[in-house]
């Protein structure tokens, strides 16, 4: 890997392999926000999906000892999957904020990089 130029110095680790050099890229973090999205939008429909499916039901059962046990599944699952809905929501802002500064903090230390920062002094050995 290299910093501001420099190489690293050798740990004497080994392991890793592949290119030595950091890349990186703020599309993972978009996408995985995009994801968020989907799922939250997904969820929603979801919602939407268990509302309409158990309309009328409770007078479908009324008189049956099911009719409660329904009555507490329907909440249960309702506010289950709130809770994943606005979690992915919550993700959905969080990770695309995450990729946004990460973006702006790389531009930054590129242009910084390239109006001739001084590099840190080297250790010569020999």
């Amino acid at each position: 890997m290299t910093l501001a130029g420099l190489p690293a110095q050798d740990s004497g680790g080994g392991g890793g392999g592949g290119d030595a050099n950091l890349k990186a890229d703020v599309g993972p973090w978009h996408e995985a926000g995009n994801t968020a999205g989907e799922l939250r939008t997904s969820t929603t429909g979801s919602l939407t999906d268990l509302d309409t499916a158990n309309e009328g039901y409770a007078a479908g059962t009324v008189g049956f000892d099911s009719s409660g046990a329904l009555t507490e599944i329907l909440g249960t699952w309702k506010t289950r999957l709130t809770a994943v809905r606005d979690e992915c929501g919550r993700l959905e802002s969080a990770l695309k904020s995450a990729g946004r500064d990460f973006g702006e903090r790389e531009d930054t230390t590129k242009r910084r990089m390239a109006a001739g920062a001084p590099a840190p002094a080297q250790n010569k050995e020999g």
